[in-house]
């Protein structure tokens, strides 16, 4: 190769088409998001609403990632779906990140001490995403679809994440998202929120008393970085049948001591109770 070419290999094109192509990029980048979203599938005219594109355009842009292999269609209902690319993609992030792999054997280890399933989720905006699971040996168990997401506010891991943030991003969520109901007893009142976000801090661990579902019980812990910064957090789950209200204490503490040992596996620290990063 010579000196010119050496210079120049690897630069972006330049010219007129490229930013059609980027365009045309993060568009499609927005479909496979809408999608993932929704594991029944999205008819076409409901792509093309919540993209905002005509229907003519986001028809070409599926087909186009159908070709790659991202995105598959349903003949018989005739809904859009992500296809087994998509899928090889968000598993690639799974092993690329060391905590869900550290983490996988302490999800065991809490289904073992407590007969219900075991949880590993991250933040993703005003969400908790499911990542890793542990499930429990029992007939009538908790099973949470990898990839699932829950409001921050109505879900035990959402609820863990959501105590160690910053007050402006914490402010942020609560003007953008607001504190929507998920069930009659989702904590949507601001006060009442903060109130238990410092209690969380506090003890080391989160409850959900059937916020996110009815007759589902939880108890969640945040896992941190080095800066303390919340980094994801792990959760027993199981119906209140077997976890009632007597049982939260017990458990709480089997998820909080397993976060801990995750966070020091992993290089992290436990903040004080006072500490919230900047």
């Amino acid at each position: 190769m010579t000196e010119g070419r050496r210079r120049t290999a690897g630069r972006p094109a330049t010219g007129k088409s490229s930013g059609g192509h980027s365009q045309s990029l993060v568009r499609g980048l927005n479909l496979l998001e809408r999608l993932a979203g929704s594991p029944g599938g999205l008819a076409l005219s409901e792509i093309a609403e919540q993209s905002e594109l005509a229907p003519s355009t986001t028809h070409r842009l599926l087909q186009a990632l159908q070709s790659q292999g991202y995105v598959t269609q349903d003949n018989e209902l005739g809904v859009w779906k992500i296809d087994v690319k998509t899928f090889r993609i968000g598993n690639s992030f799974l092993e690329a990140r060391d905590f869900v792999g550290t983490s996988r054997p302490f999800l065991r280890r809490l289904t073992n001490q407590t007969g219900e399933t075991a949880n590993l989720g991250v933040r993703d905006g005003s969400t908790a995403v499911f990542l890793a699971q542990s499930e429990s040996p029992q007939m009538m168990r908790m099973i949470t679809r990898l990839g699932s997401r829950a409001p921050l506010h109505a879900s035990g891991v959402g609820k863990a994440l959501m105590a160690w943030l910053p007050d402006d991003e914490f402010e942020r969520i609560l003007d953008e998202r607001g504190l929507a109901r998920v069930t009659n007893n989702t904590l949507h009142d601001p006060v009442a929120l903060r109130e238990s976000m410092a209690e969380i801090r506090e003890r080391g661990y989160a409850c959900d008393r059937e916020e996110h579902a009815v007759g589902l019980h939880c108890v969640a812990a945040c896992i941190h970085d080095e800066h303390g910064t919340p980094l994801a957090a792990i959760s027993v789950s199981g119906p209140v049948a077997r976890i009632p209200e007597s049982r939260l204490l017990e458990l709480g503490e089997l998820v909080r001591d397993a976060a801990s040992d995750i966070t020091a596996r992993l290089g992290g620290r436990v903040p004080a109770p006072d500490e919230i990063p900047a």
